[in-house]
């Protein structure tokens, strides 16, 4: 008995001995391993610099700055520089003349009737007594005619009228354009003088044009259209912005004239309007261009030095040759404002013709008139909108057509 007791407590020792071993295995597997005598410090992988390229695998062989040609970058030694270029616009094909009077005769047909309507309308009653005739007259007065024009026109209709008798609609349609084609006037030379002039050292002068009025009028939009219509016609043309004193205004026309390839002389912001239109005149001897057009200051600080201004850059072109032309760019739904400013722009420059913008919308068609009879030149160019292509030579017979209707 004793010799099994024995026996069974040597097999629990025996198991224990053999449990802790199997413990402390598995405790000094799950220990970590001790700490190396002198650890290794290993520094992070430096990041990427502006410019250079991060350490990610590809399967092209990488290329320098140098090799893509980057702007900036410096070529290596021996090798050319890459020329970085801005891309050209390409030149533009204006609309020729005679396309575009089709369009703007019509255009004009839309928005011009309401005077020729209103007087048709006062004829035809069957008596015309004198508050008929006054209604008359404050219509075309309404219309910015004028008073003088007005009493003239009456008094022209009112003898035809009594000579005429009976009156039926297309006897009166007749007789009003007639008597307003009178009065525009059809005898006029209407066409710009681009025609250019010899000169004493041999050298032929182009045909210059100055383009003058009040910032607001259009003007420097009028002289990039007129720059459009002399492509068209054939003309080359170089464009002088001497408008130096109006924020942007050399911007806005060499824009215009790199529409149509032609090109744009210019001078520093606020610098001396007369010296600008002197070079572009000189350029445009140098390049044998047909036609220079000087787009001129329409603002100064006061009234004096703008005209002064304008006398000067006159004076200084004449020394390359004559001034052809002198265009003034009125708003035509200024009405009688702009009659003031022909009357001061008048007193310092000759003005030779006279182009009126936005002749549409609101315009009431007889400020071509009033403005014919104050300065006593012709309306030569009349803008219908704001298209690149929408100015064009004025026609009497097509205004007056417009604006009685069909």
């Amino acid at each position: 008995m004793e010799f099994v007791i024995l026996a069974v407590v040597i097999a629990v020792v025996a198991f224990g001995a053999i449990t802790g071993l199997v413990v402390g295995s598995r405790r000094k597997k799950q220990l970590p391993p001790p700490p190396p005598e002198s650890p290794t410090i290993t520094a992070p992988p430096a990041e990427p610099h502006v410019g250079e390229e991060a350490e990610t695998p590809r399967e092209e062989p990488r290329r320098t700055i140098e090799e893509v040609g980057l702007p900036g970058a410096e070529a290596p030694a021996g090798a050319e520089a890459p020329v970085v270029t801005e891309p050209v616009p390409p030149v533009e094909v204006p609309e020729p003349t005679a396309g575009r009077l089709v369009r703007l005769r019509a255009r004009l047909s839309r928005s011009q009737n309401t005077l020729g309507k209103g007087l048709l309308t006062l004829l035809s009653r069957e008596h015309l007594d004198e508050d008929t005739w006054e209604e008359i007259e404050d219509t075309l007065i309404t219309a910015d005619v004028g008073v003088a024009p007005t009493q003239e026109l009456v008094e022209r209709l009112r003898e035809r009228v009594k000579v005429l008798g009976t009156r039926t609609p297309e006897e009166l349609r007749g007789l009003l354009r007639g008597e307003l084609l009178h009065l525009i006037g059809t005898e006029a030379d209407r066409s710009v003088r681009t025609e250019g002039s010899p000169a004493a050292g041999g050298e032929d002068i182009p045909g210059i044009v100055m383009v003058v009025g009040v910032n607001g009028t259009g003007k420097t939009t009028t002289t990039g259209k007129l720059a459009r219509v002399l492509v068209a016609d054939g003309s080359s043309v170089v464009l002088g912005a001497a408008d130096t004193f109006r924020a942007a205004a050399a911007d806005q026309l060499q824009t215009w004239g790199e529409r149509v390839g032609a090109r744009t002389v210019r001078g520093p912001e606020a610098g001396d309007p007369a010296s600008v239109a002197y070079d572009a005149v000189k350029e445009g001897i140098a390049e044998g261009a047909d036609v220079v057009l000087i787009d001129t200051a329409g603002r100064l600080h006061t009234k004096t030095g703008l005209m002064d201004e304008l006398g000067k850059v006159k004076r200084v072109v004449e020394k390359h040759g004559p001034v052809g032309e002198v265009l003034l760019v009125l708003d035509a739904t200024t009405g009688q404002n702009g009659l003031v400013q022909a009357r001061v722009f008048a007193e310092v420059v000759d003005i030779t013709g006279i182009v009126l913008t936005k002749l549409d919308g609101t315009a009431k068609g007889g400020i071509v008139v009033a403005v014919q009879r104050e300065l006593g030149v012709p309306v030569k160019l009349v803008g219908l909108g704001e298209g690149a292509d929408d100015l064009a030579p004025f026609e009497p017979e097509a205004f007056v057509d417009a604006l009685i209707g069909d």
